[in-house]
């Protein structure tokens, strides 16, 4: 599950910068970081010794290298990576994890129409943006079909039992490609590693996914940037107030290559089999989980700003679009992001 949104894979851009652990040392949080799914993690804790460091470091790490080596697509040996190489149609037994991931996928690819596809592997590596090398020149019309050819969410489907979970595909070509919502899934995965610990007040974040419990030092919210489409590290675009809710980014301004003069983004349409070349250049979506977050803003990036507003609109979702106008940007929120928007002229905690 390696580079999931930091080597011009589908998902978010790092837009989201965490707020509020910048304080003096004596109301600090602990803040851990490390490397994992070719992105970054950091963990910030309220209330825990920092004698605990090394050891949480450790639990965490582990974590996220378990879940590496099952959902990677770079890893020739994970379990991912064997089901797609794998040309049995019979249904192969899973972990909970993939299973839970691999539904909640699916179900958010239908409600969007197909524009969050995890079976988009083949586009993705035709384009240059999986393990495979990025193509010397613009693919053709022949090459995108026989790659779009091998997609397609109804050529997937979870098997739940008594004794277990089976994934079964009925295409032998078809390719799973997790990248969407790998840091989704980790982040949530992480905030479950903080309950069993028993540390109640926490912000968790893989990559662009991040997700929130309780209070921070200060006994106040945390609360994360979205930052601006610009390449300005520090440009602050909006704050919230996550409120014990997961939120992730999904955007096409930064991750990108140029090939035969033109910009290819990372972002692939699975019904066109293209890079989109649409207006909308950010998405950011608020849900009670990091991976439903993380699902919801690939699709509604795919999709564009009109269809998105219309998708966001009709599903009740917490969505924040920014789009490109002329040389301006122009963001658009839903009322449900709006329960979550911490007015400008109350600044940071």
């Amino acid at each position: 599950m390696m580079r999931y949104k930091i080597n011009l894979l589908f998902v978010p851009l790092l837009a989201l910068m965490l707020t509020g652990c910048d304080k003096p040392a004596a109301t600090s949080a602990l803040v851990l970081e490390g490397k994992t799914m070719g992105t970054v993690w950091r963990v910030s804790l309220a209330g825990v010794d920092s004698e605990r460091k090394a050891e949480l470091q450790q639990r965490i790490q582990q974590r996220l290298d378990a879940d590496d080596a099952e959902l990677s697509t770079w890893k020739p040996d994970s379990v991912l990576s064997r089901f797609n190489q794998s040309r049995d149609l019979s249904p192969q037994p899973v972990s909970e994890n993939m299973a839970d991931i691999v539904t909640t996928s699916l179900r958010i690819g239908r409600k969007t129409g197909g524009a969050m596809d995890i079976t988009v592997g083949p586009l993705v590596n035709l384009w240059g943006f999986g393990p495979t090398k990025q193509p010397l020149h613009t693919p053709d019309a022949a090459q995108i079909a026989a790659a779009r050819a091998e997609t397609g969410l109804q050529h997937l489907r979870v098997l739940q039992g008594a004794n277990g979970q089976w994934l079964q595909k009925d295409l032998p070509g078809l390719y799973v490609d997790l990248s969407t919502v790998g840091e989704g899934f980790a982040t949530d995965h992480l905030a479950r590693l903080m309950e069993q610990l028993g540390i109640n007040n926490y912000l968790v974040s893989v990559g662009g996914a991040v997700l929130s419990r309780g209070l921070n030092a200060q006994q106040q919210p945390w609360r994360v940037a979205i930052q601006k489409p610009t390449d300005q590290e520090n440009a602050v675009q909006a704050r919230v107030d996550l409120q014990g809710h997961g939120i992730s980014t999904s955007g096409s301004y930064r991750n990108y290559y140029e090939l035969d003069g033109h910009r290819i983004s990372h972002v692939i349409d699975p019904v066109t089999g293209r890079p989109i070349e649409h207006k909308l250049v950010s998405a950011t979506v608020i849900a009670t989980t990091a991976l439903e977050a993380d699902g919801w803003d690939t699709g509604l990036m795919v999709l564009g700003t009109e269809k998105a507003k219309a998708l966001a609109t009709q599903q009740h979702l917490a969505v924040y679009l920014i789009s490109k106008q002329g040389d301006k940007f122009v963001s658009w929120m839903s009322p449900q992001f709006a329960a979550f928007l911490i007015p400008a002229e109350s600044g940071e905690n």
